[in-house]
C-alpha cells in the first residue's frame, strides 16, 4: 500500500477551473488486496426514472449536500450511505482529478474521486440505490480480454465509448475515466 500512498501524494491532482453553475459530486473507489492482488469495488446503480445515471456501472458517490464540509466528506457519506460501508477511519487515501461529463445532455456536474483502501473482508449492505456489487481485481481490469466499448445513440448518430467489461456490464463514461486514471498508479507489483 505504501507504494499507492507514495504515488498519490506526490501527484498534484487538476481541479476544474470553474465551479460557478455546476452542481459539485464526489465519488469513491474503493480498494481491497485479497491474496496479494489489488481489487477494485463497482456497483450498479439502481434503475430509476429520471437518474441520468439509472443502472450505470460505478462508483459510491453523489451531489455535495449543503451539511458536507468538504467533498471528501461527501465522499464519506454518500459511501456509508449506499453501502454502510464507514470511511471515516482514515480509510481514504488520496484523490484523482475532477471530472465532467462530456455530454451536453448530462447535468453541468463536477465530480471529485477519492480512493479509499479496505481491509479484505470488509462487509457492507448495500441500500436501494444499489442493485448489485462487484469486486474486480485491478489485473482484469488491464487484460485486454476486458477491454470493451459502449455504443449508443445520441441525437441519431452511434457514439462509440471505450470501457471495461465487468460481469455482463460495460463500465463506460466517468466510471471508466475514473479507472483509467487509477489502473496508471499501479505497476506490476503492488505493495500491500
Amino acid at each position: 500500500m505504501s507504494r499507492l500512498t507514495h504515488r498519490l501524494a506526490t501527484r498534484i491532482p487538476v481541479d476544474a477551473d470553474d465551479l460557478s453553475g455546476v452542481r459539485l459530486a464526489a465519488v469513491t473507489a474503493v480498494l481491497r488486496v485479497v491474496e496479494e492482488e489489488p481489487e477494485l469495488l463497482f456497483i450498479k446503480r439502481a434503475e430509476r426514472a429520471g437518474d441520468p445515471w439509472s443502472g450505470h456501472m460505478a462508483f459510491p458517490g453523489g451531489r455535495h449536500e449543503p451539511g458536507d464540509a468538504s467533498l471528501e466528506m461527501t465522499a464519506v457519506r454518500e459511501t456509508f450511505e449506499e453501502l454502510a460501508l464507514d470511511l471515516r477511519q482514515g480509510l481514504i487515501v488520496g484523490r484523482l482529478d475532477d471530472l465532467a461529463p462530456r455530454s451536453p445532455s448530462l447535468p453541468p456536474v463536477v465530480i471529485r474521486p477519492f480512493i479509499a483502501v479496505v481491509a479484505p473482508d470488509v462487509t457492507f449492505v448495500p441500500n436501494v440505490e444499489v442493485a448489485s456489487t462487484y469486486w474486480v481485481p485491478l489485473s482484469m481490469l488491464r487484460h485486454p480480454d476486458t477491454q470493451a466499448e459502449h455504443v449508443m445513440t445520441i441525437n441519431g448518430a452511434r457514439a462509440r465509448f471505450p470501457g471495461f467489461r465487468v460481469d455482463r456490464y460495460i463500465v463506460w463514461g466517468l466510471t471508466e475515466r475514473i479507472v483509467s486514471q487509477l489502473l496508471p498508479l499501479f505497476d506490476p507489483v503492488f505493495d500491500p
